[in-house]
């Protein structure tokens, strides 16, 4: 099983002070692990998949 990387904490905090300058509603969980590039590096077998319309 391979481990699971996150992206550098300063990607996150650019990420996170960028959407509190946003005045928008909170994008879905999908939405921000695409944004901090998480779709690449989670293995297929781990990713998270939901049943949203």
């Amino acid at each position: 099983m391979s481990a699971i990387k996150h992206p550098p904490k300063h990607l996150v905090r650019a990420y996170l002070e960028r959407r509190m300058r946003e005045q928008k509603p909170p994008p879905t969980p999908e939405e921000i692990r695409r944004q901090l590039g998480w779709e690449m590096l989670m293995p297929v077998d781990l990713k998270i998949t939901t049943s949203r319309s």
